[in-house]
Protein backbone atom coordinates (compact mmCIF):
# COMPACT_ATOMS: atom_id res chain seq x y z
CA UNK A 1 0.00 0.00 0.00
CA UNK A 2 2.88 2.32 0.75
CA UNK A 3 4.41 1.69 -2.66
CA UNK A 4 0.99 2.40 -4.35
CA UNK A 5 0.53 5.66 -2.53
CA UNK A 6 4.01 6.71 -3.60
CA UNK A 7 3.14 6.16 -7.27
CA UNK A 8 -0.05 8.15 -6.89
CA UNK A 9 1.88 11.04 -5.37
CA UNK A 10 4.36 10.95 -8.25
CA UNK A 11 1.55 11.09 -10.88
CA UNK A 12 -0.15 13.94 -9.07
CA UNK A 13 3.09 15.89 -9.01
CA UNK A 14 3.53 15.42 -12.79
CA UNK A 15 -0.03 16.61 -13.54
CA UNK A 16 0.47 19.70 -11.45
CA UNK A 17 3.74 20.50 -13.22
CA UNK A 18 2.10 20.49 -16.73
CA UNK A 19 1.01 23.92 -18.06
CA UNK A 20 -2.72 24.50 -18.56
CA UNK A 21 -3.84 24.53 -22.19
CA UNK A 22 -6.80 26.84 -23.01
CA UNK A 23 -8.90 26.15 -26.07
CA UNK A 24 -10.35 29.70 -26.08
CA UNK A 25 -8.18 32.33 -27.64
CA UNK A 26 -7.91 35.39 -25.44
CA UNK A 27 -9.61 38.46 -26.83
CA UNK A 28 -7.16 41.22 -27.61
CA UNK A 29 -8.66 44.69 -28.12
CA UNK A 30 -7.71 46.15 -31.47
CA UNK A 31 -7.42 49.79 -32.30
CA UNK A 32 -9.35 50.60 -35.44
CA UNK A 33 -8.95 53.82 -37.39
CA UNK A 34 -11.90 56.16 -37.10
CA UNK A 35 -13.10 57.45 -40.49
CA UNK A 36 -14.96 60.69 -41.08
CA UNK A 37 -18.65 60.58 -40.25
CA UNK A 38 -18.44 57.11 -38.56
CA UNK A 39 -18.03 56.02 -34.94
CA UNK A 40 -16.30 52.67 -34.15
CA UNK A 41 -16.89 50.72 -30.96
CA UNK A 42 -13.89 48.36 -30.38
CA UNK A 43 -15.55 46.37 -27.57
CA UNK A 44 -18.63 45.32 -29.58
CA UNK A 45 -16.81 45.42 -32.93
CA UNK A 46 -19.86 47.16 -34.47
CA UNK A 47 -20.07 50.11 -36.77
CA UNK A 48 -22.51 52.91 -36.02
CA UNK A 49 -23.40 55.28 -38.80
CA UNK A 50 -22.81 58.85 -37.82
CA UNK A 51 -24.93 61.90 -38.19
CA UNK A 52 -23.49 62.71 -41.60
CA UNK A 53 -25.15 59.68 -43.19
CA UNK A 54 -28.29 60.00 -41.09
CA UNK A 55 -28.95 63.43 -42.54
CA UNK A 56 -28.98 62.09 -46.11
CA UNK A 57 -32.78 62.12 -46.14
CA UNK A 58 -32.86 65.88 -45.52
CA UNK A 59 -33.19 68.66 -48.01
CA UNK A 60 -29.54 68.49 -49.03
CA UNK A 61 -27.33 65.41 -49.28
CA UNK A 62 -24.00 64.96 -47.47
CA UNK A 63 -22.19 65.97 -50.67
CA UNK A 64 -23.79 69.41 -50.51
CA UNK A 65 -26.02 69.05 -53.60
CA UNK A 66 -29.78 69.59 -53.42
CA UNK A 67 -32.07 66.77 -54.68
CA UNK A 68 -33.30 66.94 -58.28
CA UNK A 69 -36.77 68.22 -58.99
CA UNK A 70 -39.38 66.22 -60.92
CA UNK A 71 -38.71 68.18 -64.11
CA UNK A 72 -34.95 67.62 -63.86
CA UNK A 73 -35.48 63.93 -63.18
CA UNK A 74 -37.62 63.61 -66.31
CA UNK A 75 -34.55 64.29 -68.45
CA UNK A 76 -32.91 61.24 -66.89
CA UNK A 77 -35.81 58.93 -67.89
CA UNK A 78 -35.05 56.40 -70.57
CA UNK A 79 -36.76 57.05 -73.90
CA UNK A 80 -39.61 54.58 -74.43
CA UNK A 81 -41.43 53.69 -77.62
CA UNK A 82 -44.79 52.00 -78.19
CA UNK A 83 -46.61 50.99 -81.36
CA UNK A 84 -50.35 50.38 -81.05
CA UNK A 85 -51.89 48.51 -84.02
CA UNK A 86 -55.19 49.82 -85.39
CA UNK A 87 -57.76 47.47 -86.99
CA UNK A 88 -58.65 48.27 -90.63
CA UNK A 89 -62.24 49.23 -89.78
CA UNK A 90 -61.00 51.80 -87.22
CA UNK A 91 -58.61 53.66 -89.55
CA UNK A 92 -61.34 55.96 -90.93
CA UNK A 93 -62.61 56.97 -87.44
CA UNK A 94 -58.96 57.44 -86.40
CA UNK A 95 -58.34 59.92 -89.21
CA UNK A 96 -61.60 61.71 -88.44
CA UNK A 97 -60.84 62.03 -84.70
CA UNK A 98 -57.06 62.44 -85.01
CA UNK A 99 -57.03 66.00 -83.64
CA UNK A 100 -58.95 64.93 -80.54
CA UNK A 101 -56.61 61.96 -80.03
CA UNK A 102 -53.15 63.48 -80.26
CA UNK A 103 -54.03 66.72 -78.44
CA UNK A 104 -54.40 65.18 -74.93
CA UNK A 105 -51.43 62.89 -75.54
CA UNK A 106 -49.18 65.87 -76.28
CA UNK A 107 -50.59 68.41 -73.82
CA UNK A 108 -51.40 66.19 -70.82
CA UNK A 109 -48.66 63.53 -71.08
CA UNK A 110 -45.95 65.32 -73.08
CA UNK A 111 -45.57 62.48 -75.60
CA UNK A 112 -44.57 62.52 -79.24
CA UNK A 113 -47.26 60.93 -81.42
CA UNK A 114 -47.54 60.07 -85.09
CA UNK A 115 -49.89 58.02 -87.28
CA UNK A 116 -48.13 55.40 -89.38
CA UNK A 117 -50.54 54.78 -92.25
CA UNK A 118 -48.35 52.13 -93.90
CA UNK A 119 -48.18 49.99 -90.75
CA UNK A 120 -51.73 50.93 -89.69
CA UNK A 121 -50.54 51.86 -86.23
CA UNK A 122 -50.13 54.80 -83.88
CA UNK A 123 -46.59 55.27 -82.59
CA UNK A 124 -45.88 56.90 -79.22
CA UNK A 125 -42.52 58.04 -77.85
CA UNK A 126 -41.48 59.81 -74.67
CA UNK A 127 -39.70 63.15 -74.94
CA UNK A 128 -37.92 65.69 -72.78
CA UNK A 129 -41.32 67.12 -71.77
CA UNK A 130 -42.54 63.78 -70.37
CA UNK A 131 -42.69 64.01 -66.56
CA UNK A 132 -44.72 60.99 -65.52
CA UNK A 133 -42.90 57.64 -65.76
CA UNK A 134 -46.18 55.87 -66.63
CA UNK A 135 -47.20 58.35 -69.32
CA UNK A 136 -46.25 56.04 -72.19
CA UNK A 137 -48.43 53.24 -70.76
CA UNK A 138 -51.39 55.58 -70.23
CA UNK A 139 -51.10 56.83 -73.79
CA UNK A 140 -50.95 53.29 -75.17
CA UNK A 141 -54.06 52.31 -73.17
CA UNK A 142 -55.90 55.39 -74.45
CA UNK A 143 -55.14 54.60 -78.11
CA UNK A 144 -55.94 50.91 -77.59
CA UNK A 145 -59.33 51.81 -76.08
CA UNK A 146 -60.15 53.88 -79.17
CA UNK A 147 -58.99 51.03 -81.42
CA UNK A 148 -61.36 48.65 -79.62
CA UNK A 149 -64.31 50.91 -80.43
CA UNK A 150 -64.75 53.26 -77.48
CA UNK A 151 -65.57 56.92 -78.05
CA UNK A 152 -62.78 59.47 -77.62
CA UNK A 153 -64.60 61.22 -74.76
CA UNK A 154 -64.94 57.90 -72.92
CA UNK A 155 -61.39 56.70 -73.62
CA UNK A 156 -59.85 59.98 -72.42
CA UNK A 157 -60.95 59.06 -68.90
CA UNK A 158 -58.04 56.57 -68.89
CA UNK A 159 -55.67 59.54 -68.95
CA UNK A 160 -57.37 61.43 -66.13
CA UNK A 161 -58.16 58.58 -63.72
CA UNK A 162 -55.85 55.83 -62.47
CA UNK A 163 -58.38 53.16 -61.43
CA UNK A 164 -59.97 52.51 -64.84
CA UNK A 165 -59.37 49.31 -66.79
CA UNK A 166 -60.63 47.47 -69.89
CA UNK A 167 -62.01 43.94 -69.65
CA UNK A 168 -62.48 41.96 -72.87
CA UNK A 169 -64.07 38.56 -73.42
CA UNK A 170 -66.04 36.64 -76.05
CA UNK A 171 -69.47 35.08 -76.02
CA UNK A 172 -67.95 31.60 -76.47
CA UNK A 173 -65.99 32.11 -73.23
CA UNK A 174 -69.33 32.03 -71.40
CA UNK A 175 -71.26 29.54 -73.49
CA UNK A 176 -70.60 27.82 -76.81
CA UNK A 177 -73.28 29.06 -79.21
CA UNK A 178 -73.62 28.81 -82.99
CA UNK A 179 -75.89 30.18 -85.69
CA UNK A 180 -79.18 31.70 -84.61
CA UNK A 181 -78.52 30.99 -80.93
CA UNK A 182 -75.41 33.19 -81.06
CA UNK A 183 -77.29 35.95 -82.89
CA UNK A 184 -80.11 35.89 -80.32
CA UNK A 185 -77.58 36.11 -77.44
CA UNK A 186 -75.97 39.20 -78.99
CA UNK A 187 -79.45 40.65 -79.56
CA UNK A 188 -80.37 40.16 -75.90
CA UNK A 189 -77.22 42.08 -74.86
CA UNK A 190 -77.86 44.98 -77.22
CA UNK A 191 -81.62 45.15 -76.94
CA UNK A 192 -83.98 47.04 -79.23
CA UNK A 193 -82.12 50.13 -80.36
CA UNK A 194 -79.37 49.45 -77.81
CA UNK A 195 -81.76 49.92 -74.88
CA UNK A 196 -80.43 47.01 -72.79
CA UNK A 197 -76.80 47.99 -73.33
CA UNK A 198 -77.46 51.60 -72.33
CA UNK A 199 -79.32 50.46 -69.22
CA UNK A 200 -76.40 48.28 -68.12
CA UNK A 201 -73.97 51.14 -68.76
CA UNK A 202 -75.97 53.64 -66.72
CA UNK A 203 -76.61 51.24 -63.84
CA UNK A 204 -72.98 50.04 -63.55
CA UNK A 205 -71.29 53.33 -64.56
CA UNK A 206 -69.31 51.65 -67.33
CA UNK A 207 -69.04 51.77 -71.11
CA UNK A 208 -69.66 48.64 -73.22
CA UNK A 209 -68.64 47.92 -76.81
CA UNK A 210 -70.18 45.04 -78.78
CA UNK A 211 -67.85 44.07 -81.63
CA UNK A 212 -69.32 40.96 -83.24
CA UNK A 213 -68.79 38.22 -80.63
CA UNK A 214 -66.28 40.30 -78.61
CA UNK A 215 -67.43 42.37 -75.63
CA UNK A 216 -65.27 45.15 -74.16
CA UNK A 217 -66.11 46.87 -70.86
CA UNK A 218 -64.42 50.08 -69.63
CA UNK A 219 -64.66 51.10 -65.96
CA UNK A 220 -63.38 50.44 -62.47
CA UNK A 221 -62.85 46.92 -61.16
CA UNK A 222 -66.05 46.84 -59.10
CA UNK A 223 -68.21 48.36 -61.86
CA UNK A 224 -66.76 46.02 -64.48
CA UNK A 225 -67.79 43.05 -62.35
CA UNK A 226 -71.40 44.32 -62.12
CA UNK A 227 -71.65 44.89 -65.88
CA UNK A 228 -69.98 41.57 -66.69
CA UNK A 229 -72.40 39.64 -64.46
CA UNK A 230 -75.33 41.28 -66.24
CA UNK A 231 -73.94 40.48 -69.69
CA UNK A 232 -73.18 36.88 -68.70
CA UNK A 233 -76.76 36.45 -67.45
CA UNK A 234 -78.11 37.67 -70.79
CA UNK A 235 -75.81 35.30 -72.70
CA UNK A 236 -76.99 32.34 -70.60
CA UNK A 237 -80.60 33.14 -71.50
CA UNK A 238 -81.97 35.33 -68.70
CA UNK A 239 -84.75 37.70 -69.84
CA UNK A 240 -83.92 41.43 -69.78
CA UNK A 241 -86.59 42.09 -67.13
CA UNK A 242 -84.85 39.84 -64.63
CA UNK A 243 -81.50 41.51 -65.35
CA UNK A 244 -83.10 44.95 -64.86
CA UNK A 245 -84.41 43.93 -61.45
CA UNK A 246 -80.97 42.67 -60.40
CA UNK A 247 -79.29 45.88 -61.61
CA UNK A 248 -81.84 47.95 -59.70
CA UNK A 249 -81.00 46.08 -56.49
CA UNK A 250 -77.28 46.44 -57.06
CA UNK A 251 -77.66 50.14 -57.86
CA UNK A 252 -79.58 50.79 -54.63
CA UNK A 253 -76.89 48.91 -52.70
CA UNK A 254 -74.15 51.03 -54.30
CA UNK A 255 -75.96 54.26 -53.39
CA UNK A 256 -76.19 53.17 -49.75
CA UNK A 257 -72.49 52.33 -49.71
CA UNK A 258 -71.42 55.70 -51.02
Amino acid sequence: MAHKSHRQKALAAQLEARPEISLVKPKVPKKKPVSDGMEVDSDDEGVVVGSALASASGEASSSGFAPLSAKEQSSVLKNEFRRVPIPPHRMTPLKREWVNIYTPLVEMLGLQVRMNVMRRAVELRSSGHTIDTGAIQKGADFVKAFALGFDVNDAIALLRLDDLYIDSFEVKDVKTLHGDHLARAIGRIAGEGGKVKFTIENASRTRIVLADTHIHILGSVQNIKIARDAVVSLILGSPPGKVYAHLKTVGARMKQRF
